[in-house]
């Protein structure tokens, strides 16, 4: 190839179409814990825990008007959020942006599809699965969203289970998808630290450790605290309620729940300590796997047949109406802004306050997946298990419901004694109660015990790690006592604020959930579109610019010369040529190649001098031969003026494996 004579300098002299990628993990760099942002964020949930223990009821009352203001005023803005990132998302996975891998060229997945998947579902979900699996569905069936259809009536029990599917389905997981994949893209592809600011800082050209940086950080941790704290609180009720069944000593006082929460942050802070991909991995595995039995179990012993056609249909009905659902606001009826603040807005800034978590955990399980493994994974597997998981248990629950009070009147074993929502036990009483009417519920409720308190570990030692991670300017390993530090917090959280105030502060946290997913509704935005202006300048993304223009050149070149018969061939052609693959692409601007600036490929620094040629390499693989003492467009592999490439060209591979620089 002749050497072409172009002024212009890329870093290491590696053109940016050529670029492999930089993992985080690679690069040379100390962490440290940023005794600022830790020592700030420790007083503000000191000064809340305080608050709590001394006026639950202030705390309740201040955060619903709060609350009543946000769903009011600004209640459309997570409508917008959760349907703007579920059809982005959607469009990015198909499109040819989702070729592009979460990670350097040729990275392979670090764990396989089935531990992902387990990891998936446990991080992204806790026991308020089991929860609300019951609960929720029936509450519909008594009392459905407004304008929609009569309570207690045939037509209630689908529209039922499918608002349920609404609330913890596909758009749910859109929002840990978009975060999750923004994440691990600036992470393992561009070198960047795993942390929300790194997403968004640069649209602001701020710097990472920059106050605004940092501010988004913390709020990040904020959320995380409180989110996970409820979710913590509901578990512990749980399996107090489940041990007073099964064990027959009474309500259960302040030691028993101190005593559950104490003994499960101990267990949470050692499997966190040992990993991911030691206890984190094995509990989510054995989380899944409990899942799934107790959900073939009640369908085997349940109304199998009704469920069998419940299933099916339920899915064609919540995908069907999903426009629907979505376009309920609080200015139809006070009935409608009732529902929506009860639940479906709710739920919207629930799932908002706990996508930056999740987003940056699922990122870190999933290097080396493309974008479209990536987001139909974290969008569809773990959504369509739940919502087949929630047909299935609150399908049971209402099919009992009707039967029980299916001649007018209600028999003992109606889970609502007068078929009213009014009537319904406590909502941590209801799954023990359904399972109560199924043979052999009673000793499979023992297990389910079990089940409470392994979605309690899961959930808040992922939270823990992740904010370590957060707290350590993006460790990817963080410290062991800082994530013992992080679930500590959450446990006592959720302790203070149960002995405090009980059901009002339980709510009162709940309320403060929404209140502080607020800013990451915006926050989340702003992850779009930064995500969208980085992969358009991946290097992927510039090879199919070059592969676009040079085969169209050469086609036209072909049959303008020669009809039928040609063939493509590689040649050069003069600098500013309108056949140039390159000619109307500037391949130099600091856009495109800054990011690889100061790292090799491998991700170590690089001082001011450098010797004659250096290589990249990646996972002990050279990718790319880098002589620098030829021109900028010696890059073996790639010239900006050429005008088609072939298969004698050696280049970075794809994200399917195969060789991007052939024509044939």
């Amino acid at each position: 190839m002749a050497e072409v004579e172009q002024e212009s300098y890329y870093p290491q002299n590696l053109h940016p179409g050529l670029a492999p990628g930089i993992d985080v993990e690679r690069k040379e760099k100390t962490y440290r814990v940023d005794i600022l942002m830790v020592s700030v964020l420790g007083v503000l949930v000191t000064a809340f825990v305080i608050w709590g223990v001394l006026d639950p009821k202030g705390v309740l009352n201040t955060s619903t008007v709060a609350i009543d203001w946000i769903i009011s005023n600004l209640g459309w803005l997570f409508t917008v959020v959760i349907a703007g990132a579920t059809i982005f998302l959607f469009w990015l996975a198909f499109s040819r942006y989702g070729r592009i891998p979460l990670g350097v060229d040729g990275a392979q997945p670090q764990f396989t599809m089935k531990a992902w998947v387990a990891l998936l579902f446990s991080v992204g979900l806790s026991s308020d699965v089991i929860f609300f699996a019951t609960y929720e569905p029936l509450y519909y069936y008594l009392s459905p969203r407004p304008g929609t259809v009569d309570p207690a009536t045939t037509e209630a029990v689908k529209k039922a289970l499918s608002q349920s599917a609404l609330h913890w389905g596909i758009n749910a997981w859109a929002l840990y998808a978009i975060v999750g994949v923004s994440v691990a893209y600036v992470s393992f592809r561009k070198g960047r630290l795993p942390l929300i600011s790194s997403v968004i800082v640069p649209l602001f050209k701020k710097k990472y450790q920059s106050p605004a940086a940092r501010i988004i950080d913390g709020l990040a941790i904020v959320a995380t605290l409180f989110g996970t704290a409820a979710s913590l609180g509901i578990a512990a009720m749980q399996i107090a309620h489940g041990t007073e069944l099964i064990t027959g000593i009474g309500r259960a006082g302040n030691g028993v729940l101190v005593g559950i929460i104490t003994v499960l942050t101990i267990i949470t802070i050692a499997s966190a300590a040992s990993g991911i991909a030691r206890g984190v991995r094995y509990l989510s595995t054995i989380n899944l796997f409990m899942s799934v039995t107790l959900a073939f179990f009640i369908f085997v012993v349940g109304p199998t047949a009704f469920l069998t056609n419940m299933i099916p249909s339920v899915i064609i009905d919540y995908i069907g109406g999903m426009p629907d659902a979505l376009s309920a606001t609080v200015a139809e009826s006070p009935q409608m802004k009732a529902f929506l603040s009860a639940w479906t807005t709710f739920y919207w800034a629930w799932w908002v306050s706990w996508a930056p978590f999740v987003g940056i955990f699922v990122a870190k399980i999933s290097r080396g997946r493309t974008i479209r493994q990536f987001v139909l994974g974290v969008m569809l597997i773990p959504a369509f298990i739940v919502i087949i998981f929630f047909t299935i248990v609150g399908g049971t629950g209402i099919f009992m419901q009707r039967t029980a009070c299916g001649g007018g009147t209600c028999s003992k074993a109606a889970l609502a004694a007068d078929n009213t929502v009014g009537t319904l036990p406590a909502p941590e009483e209801i799954f023990y109660r359904m399972m109560d009417n199924l043979p052999g519920g009673a000793i499979v409720s023992v297990l389910v015990v079990i089940l409470f308190a392994l979605f309690y570990i899961t959930s808040a030692n992922s939270a823990a790690i992740v904010n370590a991670q957060m707290s350590e300017s993006g460790n990817p390993r963080p410290r062991n006592w800082m994530t013992a530090f992080w679930g500590v917090c959450m446990g006592g959280i959720a302790t203070v604020m149960l002995l405090a105030g009980g059901h009002y502060a339980l709510q009162a946290l709940r309320n403060l959930v929404v209140i502080t997913a607020l800013p990451f509704a915006v926050v989340i935005i702003l992850i779009c579109v930064s995500l969208y202006l980085e992969i358009r300048r991946d290097p992927y993304s510039i090879r199919q610019v070059y592969r676009t223009v040079a085969m169209d050149n050469a086609i036209k070149e072909g049959l303008e010369n020669y009809g039928d018969n040609f063939a493509m061939d590689i040649k050069e052609v003069p600098q500013g040529s309108p056949l140039a693959a390159g000619a109307y692409f500037d391949s130099t601007a600091e856009k495109f190649t800054s990011w690889y600036q100061d790292v090799d490929m491998g991700g170590t620094d690089i001082p001011a001098e450098r010797g004659a040629a250096s290589v990249a390499v990646v996972d002990n693989k050279s990718l790319a031969v880098i002589d620098n003492n030829k021109g900028a467009n010696s890059v073996t592999g790639m010239s900006a003026n050429a005008t088609t490439e072939t298969e004698s060209v050696p280049v970075a591979q794809d994200a399917t494996g195969k060789d991007e620089g052939s024509a044939k």
